[in-house]
């Protein structure tokens, strides 16, 4: 990645990859936005519009800046003018190994041969994506939080041939633009982020289904307790805290026969019952009947409340 170079590609501008050329643009980089057409162009267009409208609402930009946001971003099919001297270049293609494949080909005949790549792939793995490139050694993964111009984490994942220096690029570039990158220092199914939501929500699963408490409340439970928490730090700061002065350890040794005890009787199954997606949606569906208009209580209004509030969030960590 060149230093001097002020120009990162975002290739493939659908939800995702439409809102990592804003944060890349809102950074300060020239950026360019590819879409296999016009239509799909004029789509990335518009989310940027009405995400630069909700981050003026909110405060965090102003007309002047915004209208700067828009002119780094430049909407373009064509793969050569994305990547030609790009310092960074990032894929949000669809999920098909075809797909990327055919992309890094492209990708590859344009872009400088030391410029690191890296995949939204949220599944995928580095090692089959790059499979087939001439520089397999600067393929990263760089598995960003819906949307990745708001949420700063990135989960960095490596393939067999990605090297170290190209894995510390990524970190430093994430860095730059305000993201917080973790790396996988292994290869694992969901990453990181996608596991611990799972575990957590299968638990949901099992309470409701169990007749333990509604789908409401186990929102609720986690918004107005562990959520709030972990919003300002992880869960073994939150129990280092929690411990007193034990610290994290002082609290697992104190509780574990109550933490033993827990942790057999709860969910262990290794697929959701078919019918927890409907159980779900009807929950969600009566508990936005219950929220107020002003925290969300249609699909768009609670889109609007997330942004807002996460930007909040976001500026008392000094991310906006």
């Amino acid at each position: 990645m060149s230093t001097d170079t002020k120009k990162a590609a975002s290739v493939g501008c659908g939800v995702i990859g439409y809102s990592w050329a804003l944060k890349f643009a809102m950074a300060g980089y020239e950026t360019y936005a590819w879409n296999r057409s016009e239509a799909s162009s004029e789509g990335a267009r518009a989310n940027v519009e009405e995400s630069l409208k909700s981050l003026i609402k909110n405060e965090v930009l102003t007309e002047e800046d915004a209208q700067k946001v828009r002119e780094r971003i430049h909407y373009t099919t064509s793969i050569e003018e994305t990547v030609r001297d790009a310092a960074f270049i990032q894929e949000s293609s669809a999920e098909h190994y075809e797909v990327k494949h055919e992309l890094v080909k492209e990708i590859e005949k344009y872009a400088p041969a030391d410029t690191v790549i890296a995949s939204s792939t949220s599944g995928l793995l580095v090692t089959e994506i790059a499979k087939y490139a001439e520089h397999p050694e600067r393929f990263v993964g760089g598995h960003p939080y819906n949307p990745p111009h708001l949420i700063p984490l990135v989960e960095i994942t490596k393939g067999d041939k990605t090297c170290d220096s190209a894995v510390e690029r990524a970190k430093a570039f994430y860095k730059e633009i305000g993201n917080e990158p973790v790396v996988l220092q292994k290869e694992a199914l969901g990453f990181i982020c996608n596991r611990l939501q799972m575990a957590l929500y299968r638990e949901v699963c099992n309470l409701v289904m169990n007749g333990v408490c509604t789908v409401e409340d186990a929102d609720k439970a986690v918004t107005f307790g562990p959520g709030i928490r972990w919003g300002i730090m992880g869960p073994s700061l939150v129990f280092e805290l929690g411990g007193g002065k034990g610290g994290v350890s002082g609290l697992m040794n104190h509780l574990n026969d109550s933490i033993t005890l827990w942790l057999n009787d709860m969910a262990d199954w290794k697929e959701f019952p078919k019918e927890w997606a409907q159980v779900a949606q009807d929950g969600v569906n009566e508990e936005l009947k219950n929220r107020a208009p002003e925290t969300g209580n249609t699909r768009e209004s609670l889109e609007e409340y997330r942004d807002k509030m996460l930007i909040q969030l976001l500026k008392m960590h000094g991310k906006l």
